[in-house]
């Protein structure tokens, strides 16, 4: 059997709680094994199930790894490394807490508009919990902010983040998307390459069942 924590850097597991992968969850899963590759960590996607098929776009990608087992199976043994990242919980998460735990935990959807609590399915196993801060995040994001306070050892308030930016559709168009994005060193927020599109296309998909 792998083992999951042979790197210097930390695990990252998203626990995939849907039958289906959808298209814009396969971009998200992409941005983190590939930022995950970079820096040393590892992205783990568990409770995948047999009949899930993944998309070309994940089949062959360095910094990921697929199991049918569910969390608690792959780390029966550890789960005292593990943290729940949990935006009901009571604390934020800090740079100390990359001293305490090698796993972070992410509840499948996180992107949800209203937020459906999925991570109250893994609050239930007893997972110790750490919040990012006050606003909701997709799961990219989500990683991507963990990754940087825990190994990079930046605070959760520190990081440069932008909140609900509204996104140029068409010269007519815009939308404002109900997340919070880390900023890049460009000023621009950071998204899945491909995502921009997508997002287009479905506003357009979206326009023409009002027309």
């Amino acid at each position: 059997m792998a083992n999951f924590n042979t790197h210097a850097g930390k695990t990252f597991v998203v626990e995939h709680l849907d039958p289906e992968l959808e298209e814009w969850s396969s971009l998200e899963y992409h941005t983190i094994a590939t930022e995950c590759h970079a820096t040393g960590a590892q992205f783990l996607l568990s409770s995948v199930p047999r009949s899930l098929k993944l998309p070309q776009n994940l089949q062959q990608i360095n910094g990921l790894h697929v199991e049918t087992r569910g969390i608690e199976e792959i780390y029966a043994e550890k789960k005292d490394k593990v943290c729940l990242l949990d935006p009901a919980a009571s604390k934020d998460l800090s740079p100390e807490d990359g001293d305490t735990f090698d796993i972070f935990l992410f509840g499948g959807i996180l992107g949800d508009d209203p937020p459906r609590d999925r991570t109250s399915e893994l609050r239930k196993k007893g997972y110790q919990g750490r919040r990012l801060g006050p606003v909701q995040m997709t799961t990219d994001t989500a990683v991507r902010v963990t990754r940087i306070v825990v190994q990079d050892r930046v605070p959760v308030e520190k990081i440069p983040y932008i909140d609900h930016p509204e996104l140029q559709i068409n010269k007519n168009e815009s939308t404002q998307m109900p997340f919070r994005y880390v900023k890049g060193e460009d000023g621009r927020l950071i998204m899945p390459e491909g995502m921009m599109d997508l997002i287009i296309k479905d506003s357009e998909k979206g326009l023409d069942d009002l027309l």
